[in-house]
C-alpha cells in the first residue's frame, strides 16, 4: 500500500554545511544579530510618496467600511485589502525595506490596494473569483491582525467543484516581511504549480517553519479558503522546501490523518542532532528543554507515517539530507518506510526528473485520495496538543512528554481491538455517515473487553474509555475537575496558539526590581510578537480587563501580586505561592521575592478552558532566532527567575528552579 510501506533509497554521503554564523557571543543580548535585520535607507522621494500613499489608503479604507455596512460579502473582504497597506506601512514604521526592490514593491502593493478600492466603491471583488495568482488575507483569532496569503488558482478550476488543495511552506526568509511575500507572492507560481490543483502559499507568520502561531495561521488560511472555494477535504497535501521542508515534516507527523500525500523537501526534522551536525553549539540545553524537544521533533512521531502516504526529496550533496535520512530510520524503527526521492548531484535544490518522479507520485496518491476512516490507525503523541489521528483521539495521557501511543484495528464488523501506552483517557469516533460498524459494538482494550454503545441511525458512533489501574471502562467523554486536556496542557508557549491579552499593572511592585524586570519582559514580549509572529499584542490594564476578557482569551499577566489586581484575585488558588516577602514552591523551594519572580502557565481559576500566563510571551529568545531548528519552547511550565542576574538572549534572568505540573495541574515532588 503507498500508504504504508515503500522502499528507502539507501543512505548516501554528503558534503557541504550551512554557515556557521551563531557561537557563544550570540548569547549576549547586545552582541546577537538582528532578525529581521535592520533595513536600507530608503530614498526621501519614495519615503514621502509611499507615506503620503500610505496614509491616502488609510483614510480610504476607514471611509469604505462605512460605505459598504450594508453589503457584508464585501465588508467580509476587506482584509484583502487591509493586508496591503499594512505591508507597506509596516515596512515605513519598522525599518523594513530590505532591498531597493522592496521599495520598488512597496509602490506596486499600493497600486494593487488603489484599484482593489475602486473595485470595491464599483459593488464587486473580482480577485475572489479569478484564477492565477491571487493575494488574499484573513483576521487571526490569535491576535486580531491581519495575516496574507497567496493562492495560485488553475484555470481549469470550476467553482462549486470540489477542488485538490496543496500548502506550499516557505523557505528561510529572516527579510521575508508581509511586503516582500506579498510582492513573491503577486509574480511567481513557486517551485510545484499543478495544472488540476489550487496552491495555498501560506506566510505562516514569518519565518518559524509553520511552529506556534505559523501552525495556526495554516489552519487559518485553509479556513479562509474555504469560505469561498469547495475543497476536497480527502485530496489536501502538505509540501514545502527548505524551512518548508521542515514545516512540511512537522505538520505530516503531527497532523497525519488530514493529508492524502505529504512531500517534504530537506529542512530539519530533529533538534539534537541537526544542532550537533549544524551549529557550532557551546550552550548546553537544560533538562526540560531537552524534553521540550519532543513536542515538535518529527522523528519522536514517526509512527504517525503509518497514516499518510509521503514522498520525501532530498539532494544528494545537500547537507540538509539529514532530515530524511533520520526519518529513515525513525520510521525502520517502526517496521516503516516511505518513498524517497535523492536528486543526484543536487546540492539544496530539486532536479528536474526529481520533479517529475515526485509529481507523478503525488498524482498517484490523490487519485487514491485520503481514507477518513480506515481499519486500522496507529498514533504517537507527547502532548495533548496534538490528540488525534483521523478516529481516535487521546483525552488524557499518564505522563506528559513521554511517548504515548494508540494502535487500534477493526477486526470485525463489531469489534475494535486497541492497545495503548502511556493513554489514560480516550474517545473513539466515526462521524455520521462514515462508521463501519455494526449495531452492537464492542471494544478489546488492553485486555479489557467494553462493551460501545449502539451505531446511531446516521451511522455515526463515539465511546470514551477511561483506564483504572490496568483496567478500562466506558466513561463519559469529557473528565470533570482540573486535568490537563488538549488545549490546556502547556507548556508556557501554548497560551500563544489561541487569542491570548497582555494585562499590565495599574498598582505598584512591592519590590523595584520587579516592576523594572517585568516592565522590561512586558516591552520585550511586545515588541518581539510584532517581530517573529507579525501581530500587535492586545494590551490592557489590570483595572480595565472585564469577564468578556476573561471568557474570550488566556490572559498575560505582567508583574506581582502586589502590583497587578488580576493576580492578586488569583493568586491564592495557584500551586507556587507568592507573596510580598516570598515565593515558595511546594517542597521544591523557597526563594525571597526581593530578587526573584514566578513565570509560568495555569489553567485560569476565573475562566474555565482558558489560561492565566504569568509575566511571559513566547519563551525563545533572540539566540533561537538565528536557527529555526532551535525555536522550540525554551521554559516548561514554571519556573523562578532570579531578576538580580542579567537578562540573556535565551533566558529572562537565571532560571534557578522549573518544572511541569502533573497531569491534575498539581507540582511534582520532585522538578524533573
Amino acid at each position: 500500500m503507498f500508504s504504508r510501506v515503500f522502499f528507502a533509497a539507501a543512505a548516501l554521503s554528503f558534503s557541504g554545511s550551512l554557515l556557521l554564523a551563531d557561537g557563544p557571543a550570540d548569547n549576549l543580548v547586545d552582541k546577537v544579530r538582528r532578525v529581521p535585520p535592520p533595513g536600507i535607507k530608503v530614498p526621501d522621494a519614495d519615503r514621502a510618496k509611499l507615506e503620503q500613499g500610505v496614509a491616502a489608503l488609510g483614510a480610504d479604507l476607514k471611509a469604505l467600511r462605512g460605505e459598504l455596512s450594508a453589503k457584508p460579502d464585501l465588508v467580509r473582504v476587506l482584509p484583502d485589502v487591509e493586508v496591503f497597506h499594512k505591508a507597506v506601512d509596516w515596512a515605513l514604521r519598522y525599518d523594513e525595506f530590505f532591498t531597493t526592490n522592496n521599495v520598488k514593491s512597496g509602490h506596486e502593493l499600493l497600486r494593487v490596494a488603489n484599484q482593489r478600492v475602486q473595485q470595491l466603491r464599483a459593488g464587486s471583488a473580482p480577485w475572489v473569483t479569478a484564477t492565477g495568482l491571487v493575494v488574499r488575507a484573513y483576521v487571526s483569532k490569535i491576535d486580531g491582525s491581519i495575516q496574507p496569503y497567496g493562492l495560485v488558482v488553475p484555470a481549469a478550476y470550476k467553482a462549486g467543484k470540489p477542488a485538490r488543495l496543496d500548502f506550499w511552506f516557505h523557505g528561510r526568509g529572516e527579510t521575508l516581511s508581509e511586503l516582500d511575500f506579498i510582492a513573491q507572492r503577486l509574480r511567481t507560481v513557486g517551485e510545484f504549480s499543478p495544472a488540476d490543483a489550487v496552491v495555498l502559499h501560506t506566510y505562516g507568520r514569518y519565518c518559524n517553519g509553520q511552529r506556534f502561531a505559523g501552525e495556526v495561521d495554516a489552519f487559518e488560511a485553509l479556513d479562509a479558503v474555504k469560505r469561498d472555494m469547495l475543497v476536497d477535504p480527502n485530496r489536501i497535501a502538505v509540501r514545502g522546501f527548505s524551512l518548508g521542508g521542515a514545516a512540511c515534516w512537522h505538520m505530516t507527523t503531527h497532523h497525519a490523518g488530514l493529508w492524502a500525500v505529504a512531500a517534504p523537501g530537506a529542512g530539519f526534522s530533529e533538534t539534537a542532532d541537526f544542532l550537533k551536525v549544524f551549529q557550532n553549539e557551546t550552550l548546553k540545553p537544560t533538562w526540560w528543554e531537552q524534553k521540550l524537544w519532543r513536542l515538535y521533533d518529527s522523528t519522536g512521531h514517526a509512527l504517525n507515517l503509518f497514516n499518510v502516504p509521503t514522498v520525501a526529496y532530498s539532494g544528494e550533496i545537500d547537507g540538509q539530507k539529514q532530515a530524511a535520512d533520520l526519518m529513515v530510520k525513525a520510521a525502520a524503527a517502526e517496521d516503516l518506510s516511505f518513498k524517497y526521492v535523492v536528486g543526484k548531484g543536487m546540492g539544496h535544490r530539486y532536479d528536474a526528473p526529481s520533479k517529475k518522479e515526485i509529481e507523478a507520485l503525488i498524482e498517484n496518491a490523490m487519485l487514491q485520495g485520503r481514507d477518513p476512516v480506515p481499519s486500522e490507525i496507529r498514533f504517537a503523541t507527547h502532548s495533548l496538543r496534538y490528540n488525534e489521528m483521523k478516529w481516535v483521539r487521546v483525552d488524557a495521557m499518564g505522563e506528559h512528554w513521554e511517548p504515548a501511543r494508540v494502535e487500534a484495528v477493526i477486526t470485525a464488523a463489531n469489534r475494535i481491538q486497541v492497545t495503548t501506552t502511556n493513554v489514560t483517557r480516550l474517545t473513539l469516533m466515526f462521524p455520521a455517515g462514515q462508521s463501519r460498524l455494526s449495531q452492537a459494538v464492542g471494544v478489546l482494550i488492553d485486555g479489557s473487553s467494553v462493551a460501545g454503545p449502539s451505531v446511531a441511525a446516521d451511522r455515526s458512533w463515539s465511546v470514551s474509555l477511561e483506564r483504572s489501574g490496568t483496567k478500562w471502562r466506558a466513561t463519559r467523554s469529557i473528565a470533570s475537575g482540573l486535568a490537563k486536556r488538549h488545549g490546556l496542557q502547556g507548556p508556557i508557549d501554548d497560551a500563544f496558539y489561541d487569542s491570548f491579552l497582555f494585562v499590565a499593572p495599574s498598582g505598584i511592585a512591592a519590590n523595584p526590581k520587579l516592576k523594572t524586570w517585568a516592565d522590561a519582559e512586558m516591552k520585550h514580549a511586545v515588541e518581539h510578537w510584532r517581530r517573529q509572529f507579525r501581530g500587535d499584542a492586545r494590551i490592557k490594564l489590570d483595572r480595565d480587563v472585564t469577564e468578556a476578557d476573561l471568557r474570550d482569551n488566556n490572559v498575560v499577566v505582567w508583574g506581582d501580586p502586589s502590583s497587578n489586581l488580576l493576580l492578586k484575585r488569583i493568586a491564592s488558588k495557584l500551586p507556587i505561592g507568592w507573596s510580598t516577602n516570598s515565593i515558595r514552591v511546594g517542597s521544591l523551594g523557597s526563594y525571597s521575592a526581593d530578587s526573584h519572580a514566578v513565570v509560568g502557565i495555569y489553567p485560569n481559576p476565573l475562566s474555565k478552558g482558558r489560561y492565566v500566563v504569568l509575566n511571559s510571551g513566547f519563551t525563545f529568545r533572540e539566540y533561537d532566532y538565528l536557527n529555526n531548528a532551535r525555536q522550540t519552547p525554551k521554559l516548561p511550565d514554571w519556573a523562578v527567575i532570579d531578576i538580580s542576574k542579567p537578562v540573556t538572549a535565551r533566558f529572562p534572568g537565571e532560571v534557578v528552579n522549573a518544572g511541569f505540573f502533573d497531569e491534575k495541574w498539581q507540582l511534582k515532588t520532585a522538578s524533573r
